[in-house]
């Protein structure tokens, strides 16, 4: 069985928009060295739309699941799978006549005793980040793949990644979560079993990376004598003028 120490921190910034509509478990500034779980979305579809639908999906998985799981047991998918059906069974719930749907994306992160389980629908990110050692410079193990246009244009060969960064429709998401769907999306799920000591996850919405490059995130993440405290800084202040909501976990 798999045991973890975890130091985790939290960040959700409002940026230059009217209402917050990113969500995450456990609420800011409640997450503990004894948490397992953690989730993240980004709502969309305006002022009272998008949070009601991230702070639905975020309540129901997190609910879900730790009502019927301990960090003592592996995470299956079907479980997984299970909470993501109470999810969209909130949001069904929750659903109006307005024709514009709220929606939201969702990104998971469980620490179990068969390793890690990682999850996401849409454009937030979840990343584990490895500092440097002996010959290996501080490097991205993994990360989520967004589910986005400018991602679809690159894999066929349509525009490049540096041409995807700028592209005028670079927000556009191909998948999401909301009511009442004819056919409920699935999550695309990682099992992680390759975690080292030092190691940092990293879980955000897409208003984080508005101007951050992986490349400066490691910088960040992996500076020489900076507390944690102090890295959390950082990323606040290299976001200041973002203009999106923002909000994130990091785990070490």
């Amino acid at each position: 069985m798999i045991q973890y120490k975890l130091q985790p921190y939290s960040i959700m910034e409002l940026g230059q928009r009217a209402n917050q509509e990113d969500s995450m478990f456990p609420a800011l500034g409640q997450s503990t060295g004894q948490d397992r779980l953690f989730v993240l979305c980004d709502g969309m579809g305006g002022h009272a739309k998008g949070e009601v639908a991230s702070a639905a999906i975020c309540e129901a998985m997190s609910s879900y699941i730790l009502a019927r799981w301990t960090p003592d047991q592996p995470l299956d998918d079907f479980l997984f799978n299970e909470a993501l059906n109470a999810a969209f069974d909130a949001l069904d719930a929750r659903d109006t006549d307005d024709p514009k749907k709220m929606g939201s994306t969702m990104t998971f992160l469980c620490f179990h005793a068969h390793g890690v389980t990682v999850a996401h629908i849409g454009d937030s990110r979840v990343y584990q980040l490895r500092p440097a050692t002996g010959d290996s410079p501080a490097r991205v193990v993994f990360k989520t793949r967004d589910h986005s246009l400018v991602n679809d244009l690159v894999a066929v060969g349509e525009i490049t990644e540096e041409e995807a960064r700028n592209h005028p429709q670079k927000n556009v998401i191909t998948r999401a979560m909301q009511p009442h769907q004819p056919y409920r999306v699935k999550a695309d799920i990682k099992h992680i079993t390759d975690v080292k000591v030092g190691d940092y996850f990293y879980m955000c919405s897409d208003g984080m990376l508005e101007q951050t490059s992986d490349d400066n995130l490691l910088f960040i993440i992996f500076k020489d004598d900076t507390s944690n405290e102090d890295k959390v800084e950082m990323l606040r202040e290299v976001t200041r003028d973002n203009r999106d909501n923002h909000t994130a976990h990091l785990i070490q």
